[in-house]
Protein backbone atom coordinates (compact mmCIF):
# COMPACT_ATOMS: atom_id res chain seq x y z
CA UNK A 1 0.00 0.00 0.00
CA UNK A 2 2.84 2.33 0.80
CA UNK A 3 4.38 1.66 -2.61
CA UNK A 4 1.04 2.17 -4.30
CA UNK A 5 0.60 5.50 -2.51
CA UNK A 6 4.04 6.72 -3.59
CA UNK A 7 3.26 5.70 -7.17
CA UNK A 8 0.04 7.70 -7.07
CA UNK A 9 1.86 10.76 -5.82
CA UNK A 10 4.51 10.39 -8.51
CA UNK A 11 1.83 10.00 -11.19
CA UNK A 12 0.07 13.14 -9.96
CA UNK A 13 3.33 15.10 -10.01
CA UNK A 14 4.07 13.81 -13.51
CA UNK A 15 0.65 14.91 -14.71
CA UNK A 16 1.12 18.37 -13.19
CA UNK A 17 4.57 18.65 -14.76
CA UNK A 18 3.15 17.59 -18.12
CA UNK A 19 0.30 20.09 -17.83
CA UNK A 20 2.74 22.85 -16.92
CA UNK A 21 4.94 22.01 -19.91
CA UNK A 22 1.89 22.01 -22.16
CA UNK A 23 0.86 25.44 -20.88
CA UNK A 24 4.38 26.77 -21.44
CA UNK A 25 4.47 25.57 -25.05
CA UNK A 26 0.94 26.90 -25.60
CA UNK A 27 1.98 30.29 -24.24
CA UNK A 28 5.08 30.34 -26.45
CA UNK A 29 2.95 29.38 -29.47
CA UNK A 30 0.43 32.12 -28.73
CA UNK A 31 3.25 34.63 -28.24
CA UNK A 32 4.72 33.56 -31.59
CA UNK A 33 1.37 34.02 -33.34
CA UNK A 34 0.93 37.43 -31.71
CA UNK A 35 4.43 38.53 -32.69
CA UNK A 36 3.92 37.37 -36.26
CA UNK A 37 0.69 39.34 -36.46
CA UNK A 38 2.32 42.46 -35.01
CA UNK A 39 5.30 42.28 -37.36
CA UNK A 40 2.99 41.82 -40.35
CA UNK A 41 0.96 44.87 -39.35
CA UNK A 42 3.54 47.38 -38.12
CA UNK A 43 6.81 46.13 -39.63
CA UNK A 44 10.17 46.76 -37.95
CA UNK A 45 8.66 48.32 -34.84
CA UNK A 46 6.86 45.04 -34.32
CA UNK A 47 10.22 43.28 -34.22
CA UNK A 48 11.34 45.54 -31.40
CA UNK A 49 8.11 44.97 -29.50
CA UNK A 50 8.27 41.19 -29.90
CA UNK A 51 11.91 41.04 -28.83
CA UNK A 52 10.99 43.04 -25.73
CA UNK A 53 8.07 40.73 -24.94
CA UNK A 54 10.22 37.62 -25.40
CA UNK A 55 12.86 39.22 -23.20
CA UNK A 56 10.22 39.79 -20.52
CA UNK A 57 9.46 36.06 -20.46
CA UNK A 58 13.07 35.35 -19.47
CA UNK A 59 13.06 38.25 -17.03
CA UNK A 60 10.20 36.65 -15.13
CA UNK A 61 12.57 33.82 -14.28
CA UNK A 62 15.45 36.08 -13.20
CA UNK A 63 15.12 39.86 -13.09
CA UNK A 64 18.89 40.18 -13.42
CA UNK A 65 18.55 39.27 -17.10
CA UNK A 66 16.41 42.38 -17.49
CA UNK A 67 18.99 44.48 -15.67
CA UNK A 68 21.70 43.37 -18.10
CA UNK A 69 19.45 44.30 -21.04
CA UNK A 70 18.69 47.67 -19.44
CA UNK A 71 22.40 48.41 -19.01
CA UNK A 72 22.84 47.69 -22.71
CA UNK A 73 19.86 49.76 -23.84
CA UNK A 74 19.59 52.71 -21.43
CA UNK A 75 22.44 54.81 -22.93
CA UNK A 76 21.20 54.32 -26.50
CA UNK A 77 17.50 54.73 -25.68
CA UNK A 78 17.55 58.41 -26.67
CA UNK A 79 19.12 57.82 -30.08
CA UNK A 80 17.06 57.98 -33.23
CA UNK A 81 17.91 54.34 -33.92
CA UNK A 82 15.91 53.28 -30.90
CA UNK A 83 12.09 53.10 -31.24
CA UNK A 84 10.28 55.56 -28.98
CA UNK A 85 6.74 54.51 -29.86
CA UNK A 86 5.34 51.19 -31.06
CA UNK A 87 1.86 50.66 -32.53
CA UNK A 88 1.47 54.43 -32.45
CA UNK A 89 1.44 54.49 -28.63
CA UNK A 90 3.87 57.00 -27.13
CA UNK A 91 5.82 55.44 -24.27
CA UNK A 92 5.28 51.91 -25.54
CA UNK A 93 8.84 51.02 -26.45
CA UNK A 94 11.24 48.15 -25.72
CA UNK A 95 13.05 50.02 -22.94
CA UNK A 96 9.90 50.81 -20.97
CA UNK A 97 8.56 47.29 -21.46
CA UNK A 98 11.81 45.82 -20.17
CA UNK A 99 11.88 48.29 -17.29
CA UNK A 100 8.33 47.44 -16.22
CA UNK A 101 8.93 43.70 -16.67
CA UNK A 102 12.17 43.80 -14.72
CA UNK A 103 10.63 45.85 -11.92
CA UNK A 104 7.66 43.48 -11.72
CA UNK A 105 9.92 40.43 -11.63
CA UNK A 106 12.01 41.98 -8.87
CA UNK A 107 8.97 42.94 -6.81
CA UNK A 108 7.60 39.40 -7.12
CA UNK A 109 10.92 37.93 -6.03
CA UNK A 110 11.36 40.42 -3.18
CA UNK A 111 8.12 39.19 -1.58
CA UNK A 112 9.82 35.88 -0.82
CA UNK A 113 13.25 37.09 0.30
CA UNK A 114 11.99 40.30 2.02
CA UNK A 115 14.51 42.50 0.21
CA UNK A 116 11.99 45.17 -0.80
CA UNK A 117 12.75 47.26 2.29
CA UNK A 118 16.29 47.80 0.98
CA UNK A 119 15.20 48.76 -2.53
CA UNK A 120 14.77 52.51 -1.95
CA UNK A 121 17.61 54.22 0.00
CA UNK A 122 16.28 56.99 2.23
CA UNK A 123 18.72 59.70 1.02
CA UNK A 124 17.58 59.09 -2.55
CA UNK A 125 13.91 59.29 -1.56
CA UNK A 126 13.93 62.35 0.69
CA UNK A 127 16.78 64.40 -0.78
CA UNK A 128 16.13 63.74 -4.47
CA UNK A 129 12.85 62.11 -5.44
CA UNK A 130 10.54 64.07 -3.11
CA UNK A 131 11.83 67.49 -4.31
CA UNK A 132 11.24 66.41 -7.90
CA UNK A 133 7.69 65.31 -7.14
CA UNK A 134 6.90 68.54 -5.25
CA UNK A 135 8.34 70.69 -8.04
CA UNK A 136 6.37 68.70 -10.59
CA UNK A 137 3.14 69.30 -8.68
CA UNK A 138 3.88 73.04 -8.48
CA UNK A 139 4.72 73.33 -12.17
CA UNK A 140 1.60 71.51 -13.35
CA UNK A 141 -0.47 74.56 -12.38
CA UNK A 142 1.30 76.83 -14.88
CA UNK A 143 0.76 75.07 -18.21
CA UNK A 144 -1.63 77.79 -19.31
CA UNK A 145 1.10 80.41 -18.80
CA UNK A 146 3.45 78.96 -21.43
CA UNK A 147 3.74 81.35 -24.43
CA UNK A 148 2.16 80.27 -27.69
CA UNK A 149 5.46 80.26 -29.56
CA UNK A 150 6.45 77.18 -27.54
CA UNK A 151 3.70 75.14 -29.19
CA UNK A 152 5.47 72.34 -31.02
CA UNK A 153 8.71 72.97 -29.11
CA UNK A 154 7.60 71.11 -25.98
CA UNK A 155 6.44 67.52 -25.91
CA UNK A 156 3.30 68.09 -23.82
CA UNK A 157 0.09 70.11 -23.92
CA UNK A 158 -1.71 68.85 -20.81
CA UNK A 159 -0.99 67.91 -17.20
CA UNK A 160 -0.59 64.21 -17.98
CA UNK A 161 1.94 64.96 -20.71
CA UNK A 162 3.77 67.40 -18.43
CA UNK A 163 4.15 64.80 -15.68
CA UNK A 164 5.15 62.13 -18.18
CA UNK A 165 7.87 64.28 -19.74
CA UNK A 166 9.30 66.16 -16.75
CA UNK A 167 8.63 63.84 -13.81
CA UNK A 168 8.08 60.22 -14.90
CA UNK A 169 10.78 60.02 -17.60
CA UNK A 170 13.57 61.30 -15.30
CA UNK A 171 12.47 59.01 -12.48
CA UNK A 172 12.56 55.99 -14.79
CA UNK A 173 16.33 56.47 -14.87
CA UNK A 174 16.33 56.38 -11.07
CA UNK A 175 14.33 53.13 -11.12
CA UNK A 176 16.90 51.75 -13.56
CA UNK A 177 19.65 52.55 -11.05
CA UNK A 178 17.72 50.91 -8.22
CA UNK A 179 17.23 47.74 -10.27
CA UNK A 180 20.95 47.70 -11.05
CA UNK A 181 21.63 47.94 -7.32
CA UNK A 182 19.23 45.10 -6.54
CA UNK A 183 20.86 42.86 -9.17
CA UNK A 184 24.37 43.85 -8.08
CA UNK A 185 23.60 42.94 -4.45
CA UNK A 186 22.58 39.40 -5.48
CA UNK A 187 25.48 38.73 -7.87
CA UNK A 188 28.31 36.41 -6.89
CA UNK A 189 30.70 38.23 -9.25
CA UNK A 190 29.35 41.77 -9.66
CA UNK A 191 32.31 42.71 -11.87
CA UNK A 192 30.50 40.93 -14.71
CA UNK A 193 28.05 43.84 -14.88
CA UNK A 194 30.92 45.89 -16.34
CA UNK A 195 30.71 43.80 -19.53
CA UNK A 196 27.32 45.13 -20.74
CA UNK A 197 28.51 48.60 -19.77
CA UNK A 198 31.52 48.22 -22.06
CA UNK A 199 29.31 47.00 -24.91
CA UNK A 200 27.03 49.99 -24.46
CA UNK A 201 30.01 52.35 -24.46
CA UNK A 202 31.24 50.88 -27.73
CA UNK A 203 27.80 51.26 -29.30
CA UNK A 204 27.49 54.91 -28.23
CA UNK A 205 31.05 55.79 -29.25
CA UNK A 206 30.86 54.03 -32.62
CA UNK A 207 27.54 55.71 -33.39
CA UNK A 208 29.05 59.19 -33.51
CA UNK A 209 32.26 58.14 -35.26
CA UNK A 210 30.41 56.27 -38.02
CA UNK A 211 27.85 59.06 -38.41
CA UNK A 212 30.55 61.71 -38.88
CA UNK A 213 32.52 59.48 -41.24
CA UNK A 214 29.54 58.72 -43.46
CA UNK A 215 28.43 62.36 -43.53
CA UNK A 216 31.69 63.48 -45.15
CA UNK A 217 31.79 66.65 -43.03
CA UNK A 218 35.22 68.10 -42.30
CA UNK A 219 36.48 68.67 -38.77
CA UNK A 220 36.58 72.40 -39.42
CA UNK A 221 32.90 72.41 -40.35
CA UNK A 222 32.04 70.24 -37.37
CA UNK A 223 33.87 72.59 -35.02
CA UNK A 224 31.98 75.65 -36.23
CA UNK A 225 29.57 77.27 -33.77
CA UNK A 226 26.93 77.06 -36.50
CA UNK A 227 27.17 73.23 -36.51
CA UNK A 228 26.17 72.58 -32.89
CA UNK A 229 23.05 70.74 -34.05
CA UNK A 230 24.90 68.53 -36.53
CA UNK A 231 24.77 65.45 -34.28
CA UNK A 232 21.19 66.07 -33.16
CA UNK A 233 19.76 63.64 -35.77
CA UNK A 234 21.32 60.93 -33.61
CA UNK A 235 18.80 61.86 -30.92
CA UNK A 236 21.09 63.78 -28.56
CA UNK A 237 22.75 67.18 -28.77
CA UNK A 238 26.52 67.28 -29.15
CA UNK A 239 26.89 68.71 -25.63
CA UNK A 240 24.79 65.88 -24.19
CA UNK A 241 26.86 63.27 -25.99
CA UNK A 242 30.03 64.96 -24.77
CA UNK A 243 28.92 64.78 -21.15
CA UNK A 244 27.97 61.12 -21.53
CA UNK A 245 31.40 60.38 -22.99
CA UNK A 246 33.27 62.19 -20.24
CA UNK A 247 31.64 60.03 -17.55
CA UNK A 248 32.34 56.89 -19.60
CA UNK A 249 35.95 57.98 -20.00
CA UNK A 250 36.34 58.53 -16.25
CA UNK A 251 34.99 55.05 -15.47
CA UNK A 252 37.28 53.46 -18.06
CA UNK A 253 40.41 55.39 -17.07
CA UNK A 254 40.31 54.69 -13.35
CA UNK A 255 39.17 51.09 -13.80
CA UNK A 256 42.05 50.53 -16.24
CA UNK A 257 44.54 52.01 -13.77
CA UNK A 258 43.54 49.56 -11.03
CA UNK A 259 43.01 46.41 -13.12
CA UNK A 260 45.77 43.82 -12.79
CA UNK A 261 45.14 41.44 -15.71
CA UNK A 262 46.38 42.38 -19.15
CA UNK A 263 43.26 41.32 -21.10
CA UNK A 264 40.82 43.60 -19.27
CA UNK A 265 43.41 46.38 -19.37
CA UNK A 266 43.72 46.04 -23.13
CA UNK A 267 39.94 46.14 -23.62
CA UNK A 268 39.62 49.15 -21.32
CA UNK A 269 42.45 50.95 -23.12
CA UNK A 270 40.87 50.34 -26.52
CA UNK A 271 37.53 51.53 -25.15
CA UNK A 272 39.17 54.71 -23.86
CA UNK A 273 40.60 55.40 -27.30
CA UNK A 274 37.18 55.05 -28.89
CA UNK A 275 35.54 57.30 -26.31
CA UNK A 276 38.21 60.00 -26.64
CA UNK A 277 37.73 60.13 -30.43
CA UNK A 278 33.95 60.29 -30.05
CA UNK A 279 34.25 62.99 -27.39
CA UNK A 280 36.51 65.05 -29.63
CA UNK A 281 34.00 64.81 -32.49
CA UNK A 282 31.28 66.38 -30.33
CA UNK A 283 33.41 69.56 -30.15
CA UNK A 284 31.69 70.31 -26.87
CA UNK A 285 33.73 72.80 -24.88
CA UNK A 286 32.04 71.62 -21.68
CA UNK A 287 33.09 68.05 -22.45
CA UNK A 288 36.64 69.21 -23.21
CA UNK A 289 36.75 70.90 -19.80
CA UNK A 290 35.38 67.78 -18.14
CA UNK A 291 38.01 65.68 -19.91
CA UNK A 292 40.76 67.94 -18.54
CA UNK A 293 39.28 67.81 -15.03
CA UNK A 294 39.14 63.99 -15.08
CA UNK A 295 42.77 63.69 -16.16
CA UNK A 296 43.86 66.26 -13.58
CA UNK A 297 42.04 64.26 -10.87
CA UNK A 298 43.73 61.10 -12.11
CA UNK A 299 47.15 62.67 -11.66
CA UNK A 300 46.14 64.12 -8.29
CA UNK A 301 44.75 60.86 -6.89
CA UNK A 302 47.57 58.73 -8.33
CA UNK A 303 50.29 61.14 -7.47
CA UNK A 304 53.69 59.60 -7.87
CA UNK A 305 56.65 60.56 -9.99
CA UNK A 306 56.11 57.84 -12.60
CA UNK A 307 52.47 58.74 -13.16
CA UNK A 308 53.26 62.45 -13.31
CA UNK A 309 56.03 62.01 -15.91
CA UNK A 310 53.91 59.70 -18.07
CA UNK A 311 50.95 62.06 -17.78
CA UNK A 312 52.96 65.10 -18.85
CA UNK A 313 54.51 63.23 -21.79
CA UNK A 314 51.15 61.89 -22.92
CA UNK A 315 49.57 65.34 -22.63
CA UNK A 316 52.36 66.83 -24.73
CA UNK A 317 51.88 64.20 -27.43
CA UNK A 318 48.11 64.70 -27.46
CA UNK A 319 48.46 68.49 -27.72
CA UNK A 320 50.79 68.09 -30.69
CA UNK A 321 48.49 65.63 -32.47
CA UNK A 322 45.21 67.44 -31.86
CA UNK A 323 43.61 68.77 -35.07
CA UNK A 324 43.58 72.52 -35.54
CA UNK A 325 39.78 72.42 -35.47
CA UNK A 326 39.86 71.51 -31.77
CA UNK A 327 41.85 74.64 -30.92
CA UNK A 328 39.51 76.73 -33.05
CA UNK A 329 36.51 75.37 -31.18
CA UNK A 330 38.05 75.91 -27.76
CA UNK A 331 38.85 79.55 -28.57
CA UNK A 332 35.49 80.32 -30.23
CA UNK A 333 34.20 83.68 -29.07
CA UNK A 334 37.43 84.89 -27.51
CA UNK A 335 37.96 88.49 -28.44
CA UNK A 336 34.79 88.74 -30.52
CA UNK A 337 31.10 88.08 -30.67
CA UNK A 338 29.86 88.10 -27.09
CA UNK A 339 32.07 90.72 -25.61
CA UNK A 340 34.72 89.87 -23.12
CA UNK A 341 35.38 88.40 -19.73
CA UNK A 342 32.93 86.02 -18.11
CA UNK A 343 30.22 86.64 -20.71
CA UNK A 344 32.65 85.58 -23.42
CA UNK A 345 33.34 82.33 -21.58
CA UNK A 346 29.61 81.62 -21.22
CA UNK A 347 28.95 82.30 -24.93
CA UNK A 348 26.65 85.21 -24.09
CA UNK A 349 24.53 83.31 -21.59
CA UNK A 350 25.19 85.76 -18.74
CA UNK A 351 23.81 88.93 -20.37
CA UNK A 352 21.19 87.35 -22.61
CA UNK A 353 19.87 84.54 -20.43
CA UNK A 354 21.00 84.29 -16.82
CA UNK A 355 20.72 87.93 -15.76
CA UNK A 356 17.20 88.33 -17.23
CA UNK A 357 16.11 85.21 -15.34
CA UNK A 358 17.54 86.17 -11.92
CA UNK A 359 14.59 88.45 -10.99
CA UNK A 360 12.37 85.36 -11.16
CA UNK A 361 14.13 83.81 -8.14
CA UNK A 362 12.82 86.25 -5.45
CA UNK A 363 9.23 85.68 -6.61
CA UNK A 364 9.31 82.20 -5.04
CA UNK A 365 12.70 81.83 -3.34
CA UNK A 366 11.97 78.93 -0.98
CA UNK A 367 10.27 76.27 -3.10
CA UNK A 368 10.58 77.67 -6.65
CA UNK A 369 8.10 77.82 -9.52
CA UNK A 370 7.94 74.16 -10.57
CA UNK A 371 9.77 71.98 -13.08
CA UNK A 372 10.33 73.70 -16.42
CA UNK A 373 9.56 77.13 -14.98
CA UNK A 374 11.63 78.91 -17.61
CA UNK A 375 8.80 78.15 -20.04
CA UNK A 376 6.42 80.54 -18.25
CA UNK A 377 8.98 82.96 -16.79
CA UNK A 378 8.34 86.68 -17.22
CA UNK A 379 11.33 87.29 -19.56
CA UNK A 380 10.09 84.45 -21.75
CA UNK A 381 6.49 85.70 -21.84
CA UNK A 382 7.47 89.26 -22.73
CA UNK A 383 10.00 88.04 -25.31
CA UNK A 384 13.07 89.80 -23.91
CA UNK A 385 16.36 88.66 -25.38
CA UNK A 386 14.69 86.36 -27.91
CA UNK A 387 18.05 85.27 -29.32
CA UNK A 388 18.78 83.16 -26.27
CA UNK A 389 15.57 82.98 -24.28
CA UNK A 390 13.61 80.90 -26.77
CA UNK A 391 14.96 77.76 -25.12
CA UNK A 392 13.51 75.21 -22.75
CA UNK A 393 16.21 75.41 -20.07
CA UNK A 394 18.48 78.12 -18.60
CA UNK A 395 21.77 76.47 -19.73
CA UNK A 396 22.86 76.38 -16.09
CA UNK A 397 21.85 73.38 -14.00
CA UNK A 398 22.11 75.27 -10.71
CA UNK A 399 20.07 78.25 -11.90
CA UNK A 400 17.49 75.82 -13.26
CA UNK A 401 17.23 74.05 -9.89
CA UNK A 402 16.96 77.41 -8.11
CA UNK A 403 14.14 78.56 -10.41
CA UNK A 404 12.30 75.23 -10.39
CA UNK A 405 12.81 74.05 -6.79
CA UNK A 406 13.87 77.16 -4.92
CA UNK A 407 16.60 77.38 -2.32
CA UNK A 408 15.19 74.41 -0.39
CA UNK A 409 15.17 72.15 -3.43
CA UNK A 410 18.63 73.20 -4.55
CA UNK A 411 20.06 72.48 -1.09
CA UNK A 412 18.38 69.05 -0.93
CA UNK A 413 19.52 68.01 -4.41
CA UNK A 414 23.09 69.20 -3.78
CA UNK A 415 23.05 67.33 -0.46
CA UNK A 416 22.09 64.17 -2.33
CA UNK A 417 24.90 64.64 -4.85
CA UNK A 418 27.30 65.13 -1.93
CA UNK A 419 25.96 61.87 -0.49
CA UNK A 420 26.69 60.12 -3.80
CA UNK A 421 30.18 61.62 -3.97
CA UNK A 422 30.93 60.42 -0.45
CA UNK A 423 29.63 56.96 -1.30
CA UNK A 424 31.84 56.71 -4.38
CA UNK A 425 34.91 57.86 -2.48
CA UNK A 426 34.26 55.46 0.41
CA UNK A 427 33.98 52.46 -1.90
CA UNK A 428 37.05 53.53 -3.86
CA UNK A 429 39.23 52.81 -0.81
CA UNK A 430 37.27 49.84 0.56
CA UNK A 431 39.71 46.91 1.04
CA UNK A 432 36.81 44.45 0.77
CA UNK A 433 36.42 45.30 -2.93
CA UNK A 434 38.59 44.09 -5.77
CA UNK A 435 41.06 46.61 -7.23
CA UNK A 436 38.93 46.76 -10.40
CA UNK A 437 35.83 47.82 -8.48
CA UNK A 438 37.75 50.31 -6.37
CA UNK A 439 39.01 51.91 -9.57
CA UNK A 440 35.49 51.91 -11.01
CA UNK A 441 34.04 53.80 -8.06
CA UNK A 442 36.95 56.24 -8.03
CA UNK A 443 36.25 56.90 -11.72
CA UNK A 444 32.59 57.46 -10.87
CA UNK A 445 33.63 60.10 -8.34
CA UNK A 446 35.81 61.82 -10.94
CA UNK A 447 33.03 61.67 -13.53
CA UNK A 448 30.51 63.15 -11.08
CA UNK A 449 32.82 66.06 -10.25
CA UNK A 450 33.49 66.73 -13.94
CA UNK A 451 29.74 66.78 -14.62
CA UNK A 452 29.06 69.18 -11.75
CA UNK A 453 31.60 71.59 -13.19
CA UNK A 454 30.21 71.34 -16.73
CA UNK A 455 26.71 71.94 -15.34
CA UNK A 456 27.67 75.57 -14.80
CA UNK A 457 26.87 76.21 -18.45
CA UNK A 458 24.27 73.59 -19.37
CA UNK A 459 22.19 70.51 -18.55
CA UNK A 460 20.26 69.72 -15.36
CA UNK A 461 20.73 68.28 -11.89
CA UNK A 462 17.74 66.05 -12.57
CA UNK A 463 18.19 62.62 -14.23
CA UNK A 464 18.78 62.80 -17.97
CA UNK A 465 19.72 60.21 -20.62
CA UNK A 466 23.23 61.67 -20.80
CA UNK A 467 23.69 60.57 -17.16
CA UNK A 468 23.05 56.89 -17.92
CA UNK A 469 26.55 55.77 -16.94
CA UNK A 470 26.51 57.94 -13.81
CA UNK A 471 23.23 56.42 -12.61
CA UNK A 472 24.58 52.99 -13.46
CA UNK A 473 27.44 53.69 -11.05
CA UNK A 474 25.00 55.02 -8.43
CA UNK A 475 23.00 51.81 -8.67
CA UNK A 476 26.15 49.75 -8.29
CA UNK A 477 27.08 51.81 -5.23
CA UNK A 478 23.77 51.03 -3.54
CA UNK A 479 24.04 47.39 -4.57
CA UNK A 480 27.50 47.09 -3.06
CA UNK A 481 26.24 48.56 0.20
CA UNK A 482 23.25 46.24 0.28
CA UNK A 483 25.13 43.00 -0.29
CA UNK A 484 27.17 43.39 2.89
CA UNK A 485 30.48 42.67 1.15
CA UNK A 486 31.83 46.15 1.71
CA UNK A 487 33.43 47.14 4.97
Amino acid sequence: MMFHGNASVQDAEARRAGAFTLWVFAAIALLGVFCGFVVAVVGLNGVYLCVALIGCTFILRDFRIGVVLLILLMPISSSRFFPHAVLGITGLNPLNLLLVGTLGSYLFRSLSDRSLSRFMPRPLLWLYIVPILVAGALGSRHLGDIPLFFNGLVDFDNVAGYFSELVVKPLLIVIFALLVGAAWSKAEKPEKFLIPMLISIWVMGSMVIVFVYLSGVTLGELASSTSREFLSPLGMHANELGRMYEVAYALLLFTWAESKEWRPRFVLLASMGLVVVALMLTFSRGAFLGFIVINALFLLWHRNLKTLILGVLLAAVVLLLLPEAVYDRVTTGFGRGFGSGSDMISAGRIDHLWLPLLPEVPKSPIYGHGLGSILWSEPMRRGAGVTFLAVGHPHNAYLQALLDMGIAGLILVCAYLAHVWKGFRTLSVDPALSPTLRGFFLGAAAGLLALLISYLTDSSLLPRPEQAFLWLAIGMMYGQRANGRSS
